[in-house]
């Protein structure tokens, strides 16, 4: 198997919720794990995830977890995910980029910008900010 990078984001008590979420927009296979599977079933924080997967069809892994019970959540406001590609992708990372920004923050619209491609940036629901450029033809 060849190295990967893949993105790992930190939740305060909803990564379930997050997750499956992405879940929608991204489609694949979202595999979840709880402090209790891996611990002690009744510690408080048992339900909440320790670690998700999620694999999709595009060949995307996005991984995450709630912080663990006593440790403090820093939220980080110096990363994005960024989605790109050129137009024979354009269908899904339009599609991607009207589920992502429904119920979150339009930072930016997803328009044509001045160098040519199309993007735009959100912050989803969850926090998380996005960029999706689709690479003029």
């Amino acid at each position: 198997m060849a190295s990967r990078l893949n993105p790992y984001i930190s939740f305060k008590d909803n990564a379930r919720a997050a997750m499956e979420f992405y879940r929608e927009v991204f489609g694949g296979e979202l595999r979840l794990n709880t402090f209790g599977e891996l611990g002690d079933a009744s510690a408080p924080g048992a339900d909440l995830i320790m670690h998700s997967q999620l694999d999709t069809p595009s060949g995307f892994t996005l991984m995450g977890s709630d912080t663990p019970p006593g440790m403090e959540h820093q939220p980080g406001g110096n990363i994005s995910v960024s989605l790109s590609g050129d137009e024979t992708d354009g269908a899904s990372l339009r599609e991607y980029w009207a589920k992502l920004s429904n119920s979150g923050t339009v930072v930016m619209p997803f328009a044509k910008q001045v160098w040519g491609d199309e993007f735009g940036m959100c912050t989803d629901q969850f926090g998380v900010t996005w960029m999706v450029n689709v690479t003029a033809g």
